[in-house]
Parts: C-alpha cells; sequence; structure tokens
C-alpha cells in the first residue's frame, strides 16, 4: 500500500486542521507510525492529478482510493476581502497547526496575533479558528447570520467557546471589510433576520434594511464552508462528479472509472473524521474484493 500526502507531513485534516488542544498530534503521530510498521509506504509533496496524473497511477497500481477531502475555502464575496489580516480558516488554521506559527520565530512561518478577531461562520472550523485565535490572545467574536438554533457546530463546541470567552454576534452578516494601508481596520456588517425555510429546511436569513454598523477588528477569519479542489476534475476529466464537484460512487465505493474507489468528503462534503474513517474502512474491504477478483 502506498499513501501520497500532497503537504509535507501525512495525516490530512487531522495533522492541519484540527488544533492540539483538540487533538494532540502525539496521537496522530503514533497512528501514523502504527502505519509505516505495518509496510505502508507514505509519499510526502505529492499532488495526485499534479504530480502524477490517475491515469499514471493507475498504470503502476491495481486499484486506488482517493480520499482527498474537501480542502477549497469558499469564500464571502464581498469588498474589501482582500485585505492583508483576512485569512480563511484553513490557511489560518494549517498556518497554526502544521506549519507551527505560534512558535514564531523558532519556525519559519509567521503568523499575524490578532488583538480584535471576527471568525465569520458556526461550525465546527469556525469554532477551531476562534479557539485557537483566543489562544494566541486574541479578544474573539464570532459572527454568524442565523440564530442559534441554526449553528451547525456541535453544541458543545459552541460550549466551549463560550466559556473560553468568545463573543457571538447572531443574526449579523458581513457585507465588506474596511481597511487602511492595505490592512483590514473594521467589518461593516447588516443585522439579519430569519425568513422562510430554504432548499436545506433551514430559514433564510434576511438582511434588515438601514441596520448597517462597523464592528473593529484587526484580523477576520471566514471559515463558512469548503469545496472539493478542481485539481481531480480537470486532471481526470472522465470522472464522474456531482454539479458541486464531490465524486460520484456506487454502494460499494465504486466510481466511475474501474478500480478507482473514493470516500470521505470528497464524496459527501464537508463531514466529521469519524464518517471519513467509516468510509475508507468500507471501501477497503471492496477495494480487497476487487483485487481479489480481478
Amino acid at each position: 500500500v502506498h499513501l501520497f500526502e500532497a503537504l509535507h507531513l501525512p495525516g490530512g485534516v487531522l495533522s492541519y486542521g484540527i488544533p492540539e488542544f483538540r487533538l494532540p498530534k502525539k496521537i496522530v503521530n503514533h497512528e501514523i507510525m502504527l502505519l509505516s510498521d505495518l509496510g505502508v509506504f507514505i509519499h510526502t509533496d505529492v499532488i495526485i492529478g499534479k504530480t502524477y496524473t490517475l491515469q499514471q497511477l493507475l498504470r503502476e497500481f491495481k486499484s486506488i482510493f482517493l480520499g482527498t477531502g474537501a480542502g477549497a475555502p469558499l469564500l464571502l464575496g464581498v469588498p474589501g476581502e482582500n485585505l492583508n489580516g483576512i485569512f480563511t480558516a484553513n490557511e489560518f488554521l494549517i498556518r497554526v497547526n502544521l506549519m507551527k506559527a505560534y512558535r514564531f520565530p523558532e519556525f519559519d512561518t509567521p503568523i499575524k496575533k490578532g488583538k480584535e478577531v471576527v471568525v465569520v461562520g458556526a461550525g465546527n472550523v469556525a469554532m477551531d479558528a476562534a479557539r485557537t485565535a483566543r489562544r494566541l490572545g486574541a479578544n474573539v467574536t464570532i459572527v454568524y447570520r442565523r440564530s442559534r438554533a441554526e449553528m451547525p457546530a456541535r453544541a458543545e463546541e459552541v460550549q466551549h467557546a463560550e466559556e473560553e470567552g468568545i463573543n457571538m454576534k447572531l443574526l449579523t452578516n458581513p457585507i465588506a471589510f474596511h481597511g487602511k494601508n492595505g490592512w483590514v481596520q473594521s467589518a461593516e456588517v447588516v443585522s439579519m433576520q430569519l425568513g422562510s425555510p430554504d432548499e436545506r429546511g433551514r430559514r433564510k436569513p434576511v438582511p434588515i434594511e438601514g441596520s448597517n454598523y462597523e464592528i473593529y477588528c484587526d484580523q477576520v477569519i471566514v471559515a463558512i464552508g469548503t469545496m472539493p479542489n478542481p485539481i481531480l476534475k480537470y486532471s481526470t476529466p472522465e470522472l464522474l462528479l456531482t454539479p458541486h464537484g464531490n465524486i460520484v460512487v456506487d454502494d460499494q465505493c465504486q466510481t466511475n472509472i474501474p478500480g478507482v474507489f473514493a470516500g470521505g468528503d470528497i464524496v459527501t462534503g464537508s463531514a466529521t473524521v469519524i464518517e471519513a474513517l467509516g468510509a475508507g474502512k468500507k471501501a477497503a474491504i471492496y477495494i480487497d474484493k476487487f483485487i481479489k477478483e480481478a
């Protein structure tokens, strides 16, 4: 078995996404060591679709499992989002967790430690980003366009964030960011009210006209969701995808390309580590069956 990892350390989101205070890296490193001891060959700094194409791998291996996740961040698309001091949660957490920016200059990757930080979003990743910024010394405010009842983060994650002193501005949505000399200085927000349910059954947030105001901040972390990286889409056009870019699989985790299997966020969209692990275990059973019957 050969494992290809795009970054310089294996472990995926366990290494770069989940903060140390939630998942100590010594646990992740121990699991990786166990894989190596079993004889798994781990290759880092390899991007499938760039370093090697799927077609090249199929000529060398009997079967392939794609567990590339949904790591490309979604953006707000509002004026000022390109100001310095505005990060996506992906970049912020990678810098802090994987690149050890919190120990700069001992490690090479710098991180701007904000004093007043606005985190946009209310999922588990938003809570991780907010709690990480808090540990770096910031006063943190989470801005979310719906009410507490619609927050997608687990209840215990929200509770932990509040216990750590993180502020919540609910029914609030950023519409622009303002800055000076290229650096963010404030988030312009508008108050929201909940209207009729959307296609997923959640009540749609509607702006309240004339309710705009500004929140001072010197750092913003955008955590409103992710989508699959489009590299595979462009390098393997024959791979069947959903309109959102997720890989289509059958009930045995196999794609439309024989011998190519997939699971986790790249199939389901953003979910949990436990669900991704389950998909990998399920796929392993059918990959073994496929190879034995080939």
